[in-house]
């Protein structure tokens, strides 16, 4: 007698059970993702904070990562961070974030791709670090690319070394909401910035004895750095490069008296007669001025008096940081500026000697927050600040004095 049919195949019912179980599992893990942090300080996961800003984005960002690879530790572990960081923005954003590693590792320089990602880290900035490896128990240096740019809209924001991990989503957040504000800002703006460079053409007779070859070529390349971050600013800049050499009665932007003026002696040997000139660069808008010392003189021993201008590569960034601190993309502090508090200014005034000042540290600051100038011999303290930085005053406080500090300490938001 012949056996039922289902016995025939009931063994392979069991399998196709299994498999269909699997593919079902398969299907469900691709759209209903989801991940689990289990540390117990949470380190793997984002933010509330973070999850805001990039579930609110209306516009595409796009973050290119270029990180060597197979780098020792710490840097390494510094690698994989980055990638679950990333992965955690993607999860909590909408459909405008991406982002993408790219290859740039030294030992695959021959693969197709590599040269051209490490020269599009380049183009954006982002340059190679040196860093140390223990190889065969020495110590051997090897350059690695360790940065990362975001793209939102026309703005560019870098952040072109991540050395560790701390800070790092902190540092990332602010960039993405940094950009969101910008972009507003800028598209607010009733008038254009202007960039505005006080260069003397006299200055050019003697450059060559102050090793300032490429003085003569500055306003050109200048020009050129503004117009490049002009198209990523919505052509919210204009320049201008004012000669009080040959046309003494121009109109000098505000701020110009505070520029650097030079005086030289009678150069017989070169056929040079004694002159003056003056040197610098004013970013302005609505009579609000930031100074940017495009000239450095140095005192160092033996040698004398060394002159070094700003280096054109860097210029681009020192001025995008300006605009960003003219038109309040950031919080806003203030800095004391009398009472004899250390000025933040690079350079010294007009015919006074060097002396101690803050300019590295307001550069860093600005790349944050918007630094604002009090005096309270022109008033109050003004509002809107969020602290009030009194650095090493040395003339005495009157009672008026501590009754505004006061008062700006009271409006302060908490």
């Amino acid at each position: 007698m012949a056996a039922p049919a289902p016995r025939k195949y009931g063994k392979y019912i069991k399998p196709l059970l299994y498999l269909a179980v699997i593919v079902l599992l398969n299907i469900a893990g691709l759209t209903l993702f989801y991940r689990f942090d289990l540390t117990a300080n949470k380190m793997y996961s984002i933010s509330p904070a973070s999850r805001e800003v990039v579930a609110t984005l209306s516009e595409p960002l796009t973050i290119n990562v270029f990180f060597t690879k197979n780098l020792p530790a710490p840097h390494n572990y510094t690698e994989r961070y980055l990638h679950d960081l990333l992965e955690e923005y993607a999860l909590a954003s909408n459909d405008f974030f991406n982002y993408r590693f790219y290859d740039v590792s030294p030992e695959t320089e021959g693969a197709l791709g590599a040269r051209e990602n490490q020269q599009l880290a380049e183009d954006y900035g982002i340059h190679p670090l040196q860093i140390q490896a223990f190889e065969d128990d020495e110590v051997k240096f090897k350059r690695a690319y360790m940065g990362m740019v975001l793209i939102h809209g026309d703005m560019v924001e870098r952040v072109p070394a991540i050395t560790s991990i701390n800070g790092l989503e902190y540092k990332l957040t602010t960039a993405i909401q940094k950009l969101n504000n910008k972009i507003s800002a800028l598209l607010r703006l009733e008038e254009k910035i202007g960039v505005n460079l006080v260069l003397s053409s006299s200055l050019k007779k003697v450059a060559p004895f102050m090793g300032l070859e490429e003085l003569p070529r500055y306003p050109k390349e200048l020009a050129k750095i503004v117009e490049s971050l002009n198209q990523k600013s919505y052509d919210k800049l204009t320049f201008t490069h004012i000669d009080p050499t040959m046309n003494p009665d121009a109109r000098l932007p505000v701020g110009a008296d505070e520029l650097m003026q030079l005086k030289w002696p009678d150069i017989a040997q070169a056929d040079v007669k004694e002159g003056h000139g003056q040197i610098g660069l004013l970013v302005e808008y609505q009579g609000e001025v930031k100074n940017i010392p495009i000239l450095s003189v140095l005192q160092i021993p033996i040698i004398g008096t060394q002159y070094q201008l700003a280096p054109l590569e860097e210029m681009e960034e020192v001025l995008n940081r300006a605009m960003e601190s003219l038109v309040d993309i950031n919080t806003q502090i203030g800095y004391l500026a009398g009472h004899g508090t250390v000025p933040l200014t690079s350079g010294p005034p007009r015919g006074q000697a060097p002396q101690i000042s803050l300019g590295n540290f307001r550069q860093m600051l600005s790349r944050t927050y918007s630094v604002k100038d009090v005096n309270l011999k022109d008033g109050a303290v003004p509002e809107g600040l969020s602290s009030l930085l009194i650095v090493r005053p040395t003339e005495q406080f009157s009672d008026w004095d501590l009754y505004q500090i006061d008062q700006a300490l009271m409006r302060a938001p908490t």
